[in-house]
Parts: structure tokens; C-alpha cells; sequence
């Protein structure tokens, strides 16, 4: 008889972990990065300005920060959000220029147009990895006091907008 409940007390454990992996939204991907401050760095500017980009640059204001390259196909899809979020004027947009050419991230803004406040220029992808980026595109929401409050894996769209980030963000400046 225990040969017998043995299988299938495995099988009902395999089971149960089988059943709760299936409730898990596979878009999120969790960062051990949010509640964290944001990872200190100082960056070259992709416009060649003088100057660097640093999480200073922003203190005492929320922000978001998104990882792009010209060469992501999914970039292109949130990119027209992207610029209807800038116009609307809230809180600065910060990009990451990952793994791309400075040219060819450069000529991608001119086509397309730059929602960016700035854009940071991560050509080996170190700062990137710094804040675990998996893939691109990937944006951060970023408090006043430089904390990581939300990650978001994947192209955004209007929907990740309206429920997630701009309540968020609206929480953070009355807060």
C-alpha cells in the first residue's frame, strides 16, 4: 500500500506546484531592484553634450527611466506612447540607450522623435545590467527620493499607463 501513496502524494505536491505556476502572470518579472534606491551611476549622454546623466540630475522629483535601442522591434510599438506621455509635460522621461550605436540610437530619435529628457548611452550594456535589465524595452518609476518603486518588463502600453504607472507617479508627487 505505501508504494502506492508515495507516487501519488509526489505527484499531488508536482501538481500543486504545476497549478500555482500557472496563475503567475508571466509579464512580470520580479526585480529585487524595487524599494531599492536606484543603482549610482554617472552617465555619458547620448547627444554628446557636456555633462553626464545621474540619478542626482532628479532629486527631489519622480521619474521614469526606459531602456531602448534603436534595433528592438518592441521599442518602436511603445514608442509613439512614449511621446504622448512627454508632451503631457509630468514627470521627466529618462532614457537608457542599450547595447545600440550612438549613430544609429541617434538617427532612431531623429526619425521617430525623442521623448527623452535625456538619454543615457550604455553601449556594452553595464548600466543596463546594473539595474537588471533582462531585455529591452523595460521602464522604472523612480521616486523623489531616488527608490525604485516599479519595474516594467516589456513594451508599454496604454493600459500599463492608465492602471499602473501614472497613478503611481501621481501618488509620488502628492506624497
Amino acid at each position: 500500500m505505501k508504494r502506492f501513496l508515495l507516487p501519488l502524494a509526489g505527484f499531488s505536491v508536482l501538481l500543486l506546484f504545476l497549478g500555482a505556476g500557472l496563475t503567475l502572470n508571466p509579464r512580470e518579472l520580479p526585480s529585487p531592484l524595487v524599494g531599492k534606491p536606484t543603482p549610482a551611476f554617472s552617465a555619458v549622454r547620448l547627444d554628446d553634450a557636456a555633462g553626464r546623466i545621474s540619478p542626482a540630475d532628479m532629486a527631489g522629483r519622480a521619474w521614469l527611466l526606459n531602456v531602448w535601442a534603436s534595433w528592438c522591434a518592441s521599442c518602436r510599438i511603445e514608442h509613439p506612447l512614449l511621446m504622448q506621455f512627454a508632451q503631457r509635460q509630468g514627470a521627466p522621461l529618462v532614457g537608457l540607450n542599450y547595447k545600440d550605436g550612438r549613430e544609429d540610437a541617434r538617427e532612431w530619435l531623429a526619425q521617430h522623435g525623442n521623448p527623452y529628457w535625456q538619454s543615457a548611452f550604455d553601449p556594452e550594456g553595464r548600466l543596463g545590467m546594473d539595474f537588471g535589465v533582462y531585455g529591452v524595452p523595460e521602464t522604472f518609476v523612480i521616486d523623489k527620493r531616488g527608490v525604485i518603486r516599479l519595474r516594467h518588463a516589456g513594451p508599454l502600453s496604454e493600459e500599463v499607463l492608465q492602471r499602473k504607472i501614472l497613478p503611481l507617479l501621481k501618488e509620488l508627487e502628492n506624497g
